[in-house]
């Protein structure tokens, strides 16, 4: 089934599941009422089966968990954010293209 390599997060096992991963992570923080989060949701469980193993894609609902959003400035959504080693390395905000998406995990 599709979207089987998606971790959901919320903000009590943020730090848990992304900031102290060992794999490069990627959050998509979105909402269930949200259009363009929508859209690239099928994107986003792709490339959670592309890069099993490799990078750990997860995805946090801001509904339901305002605390790390709010830390991480994040005003949009959907606003995709890149953690490497625990730290932002790229982040986009908008429906972005599965090549932009892509590329910024391949850097």
């Amino acid at each position: 089934m599709a979207g089987d390599n998606v971790t959901h997060v919320t903000d009590s096992d943020f730090d848990q599941e992304v900031i102290k991963s060992d794999l490069p992570t990627l959050v998509d923080f979105w909402a269930p009422w949200c259009g363009p989060c929508k859209a690239i949701g099928p994107v986003i469980d792709e490339l959670a089966d592309t890069y099993s193993g490799k990078i750990k894609i997860t995805k946090m609902n801001v509904d339901e968990n305002p605390e790390t959003p709010g830390k991480f400035g994040i005003r949009a959504i959907p606003t995709l954010i890149f953690f490497k080693n625990g730290e932002v390395a790229d982040q986009v905000t908008g429906a972005v293209g599965k090549t932009q998406l892509v590329a910024m995990l391949d850097k």
